[in-house]
């Protein structure tokens, strides 16, 4: 079965997943100057090499000088700054830590479980709130302030244009837009910033506000940008995945009947829904030298957009990439990334999603989409993600026939 990608309505642009190849593993777009990377190997090797990639585009964007946006935001950052600041928080997320969250993140997906009834949207319901309160939780904000959580990660996630490197209009309304949005968050943090530093707590913001690299106590920008990316991108991913994931199984039925019958193949199902409907469909690279990639030479200072989405479907590296299977081994998919951006909080996602999709499927033994309100996506050119999922859960049915 090829993806159902049109009736999705997933962006066209994303044209491996309408069941066209690439030209090429590397191509230039002399429309939007910049280098596109589709190929799994070359991905590997550009998401590898951060001393030839660089994640500071801003410098090849003529946006040199100060730029209180990027202090301390780890996604934008190279080594040394980056290992030093990734090694802040590495320690909240290791396997144990995570592991010991398991009987909270089941408490709560049991709570937000319980109310539900014979229709639902699975955003809304369990995959937005889930993982907001777990990271609000840890990260030591209000996780009651969900609502507004979603608004920013809605606004400043999401674009419907393609990225331009040749334009790039910091006048316009877009981009006034997402500036106040930005203040917004930034006002929120510094907020809560400043009362730890009057009543520390135990969690992450305390950790920030008290954190010393080299001696040094991080910046106000530093604090904040560290916190939004922990916030935005801590609770996103997982939202994506699941909502991701259910759609996929339900759009394969013998797939979603394996998973049913045996549940250890939930993470296997989780992982090629990841591969198969990539949350992250592209990060960006700047080079910082002229280099070889994909057979492609590339001058120094240009933009490179690394395809995840479509290294995931390329067929040099996977078998049937158009199939959602989920027996697929192995699976080396780079929907979490790859090399020292390699998601932070994956294994964070994934406990999230095997007990969340585990309890669903419990609890809704008759779960499927409605065909009535089809799912929405994301606007987005940069992300895979379904912003609405109706489901019918047949609880109804389930009661007239005596269910328990």
């Amino acid at each position: 079965m090829t993806c159902p990608a049109e009736k999705w309505g997933i962006d066209p642009g994303k044209f491996w997943m309408r069941g066209a190849a690439p030209e090429s593993p590397v191509r230039f777009d002399d429309e939007t100057g910049v280098w596109n990377v589709y190929g799994h190997a070359e991905a590997v090797q550009a998401l590898g090499d951060p001393g030839t990639f660089s994640s500071d585009i801003a410098r090849v964007l003529r946006m040199e000088g100060e730029n209180p946006l990027q202090e301390g935001n780890l996604l934008q950052l190279d080594p040394p700054r980056h290992r030093e600041l990734r090694n802040l928080v590495s320690r909240a997320f290791t396997p144990k830590v995570v592991n010991d969250l398991e009987p909270r993140i089941a408490e709560l997906t049991a709570e937000l479980l319980e109310p539900l009834g014979d229709e639902f949207d699975l955003i809304s319901a369990l995959a937005h709130p889930l993982p907001v309160i777990v990271i609000a939780e840890l990260l030591g904000v209000p996780a009651g302030d969900r609502a507004q959580f979603r608004t920013w990660a809605d606004g400043l996630l999401t674009t419907e244009a393609e990225f331009n490197a040749r334009e790039i209009d910091t006048e316009s309304d877009e981009a006034a837009r997402q500036l106040r949005m930005v203040t917004e968050m930034r006002d929120y943090l510094l907020g809560h910033a400043a009362e730890r530093r009057r009543r520390p707590r135990r969690d992450l913001l305390t950790d920030l506000v008290q954190a010393e690299v080299d001696g040094e106590r991080l910046s106000d920008d530093e604090i904040v940008n560290f916190a939004s990316v922990l916030l935005l991108a801590g609770h996103i991913t997982t939202t994506l995945l699941l909502g991701n994931t259910v759609l996929c199984l339900d759009e394969h039925p013998d797939q979603l009947a394996a998973v049913r019958d045996d549940r250890a193949l939930l993470p296997s199902a989780i992982e090629e829904s990841l591969r198969y409907l990539s949350p992250f469909a592209v990060v960006y690279r700047a080079t910082t030298r002229a280099t070889e990639i994909g057979e492609r030479e590339v001058p120094a200072d240009q933009v490179i957009a690394v395809r995840l989405s479509a290294a995931n479907w390329d067929a040099r590296r996977f078998d049937s990439p158009a199939t959602f299977d989920v027996h697929r081994d192995p699976n080396p998919h780079l929907g979490f990334g790859r090399g020292i951006h390699f998601c932070l909080g994956a294994p964070l996602a994934r406990l999230e999603g095997r007990i969340a999709l585990g309890l669903l499927l419990d609890h809704f033994p008759q779960l499927s989409t409605d065909p009535r309100r089809p799912p929405t996506f994301m606007r987005s050119y940069d992300i895979n993600g379904v912003n609405e999922l109706p489901l019918l859960s047949g609880v109804r049915s389930r009661s007239a026939r005596g269910w328990t």
